[in-house]
């Protein structure tokens, strides 16, 4: 189906451009490479799998589209998106290690074995439940925020690049 869509919109677009004077020749260059003009319609493809259907499949989809396009641009924005996720990776490791170090914990504290002697097992029981709470309270965080970057490229990908969209007149 969304071949038939960009078939349609090309046909549009090449109607149009004959109804204002132009040559076919005039419109075709216009409309740019070939290739680039592929790749941006696999990019735009992807763009929509992933709105429709959130998966990991449709989002690699769009990773893989949109990576094809942006080639050059990845070699600014590439570094930045290393670090952002290698911080949020070690945020969810930390979240982790909090998680399970108050599910290690929390057996110890029921049984009121614990090294400081001025408090009483309730406590301890807080406590523990405290750092599981915090670890997935930090881990939830970091999906979070790893949804909304991918979000963000998406947008990016978008107003950065002229893909192919059905309102776009020549």
């Amino acid at each position: 189906m969304r071949v038939e869509e960009a078939v349609a919109d090309y046909e549009a677009h090449f109607e149009a451009g004959r109804a204002a004077g132009r040559t076919e020749a005039d419109i075709a260059q216009r409309l740019g490479d070939p290739a680039r003009l592929a790749r941006e319609i696999r990019a735009e493809a992807g763009v929509r799998r992933w709105e429709d259907e959130r998966s990991l499949g449709s989002a690699l989809g769009a990773i893989v589209g949109i990576l094809g396009l942006a080639a050059i641009d990845l070699l600014i924005v590439l570094p930045i998106l290393f670090l952002v996720g290698v911080c949020i990776l070690a945020f969810i490791a930390a979240g982790a290690a909090l998680c399970l170090g108050g599910c290690l914990l929390l057996p110890f504290g029921l049984l009121d074995i614990h090294p400081d002697v001025g408090s009483d097992w309730l406590q301890n029981v807080m406590i523990c439940l405290g750092l599981v709470t915090a670890g997935i309270s930090i881990t939830s965080f970091c999906i979070l925020v790893t949804i909304g970057i991918f979000n963000l490229l998406m947008r990016y990908g978008r107003a950065h690049y002229r893909l192919i969209a059905p309102s776009q007149t020549l």
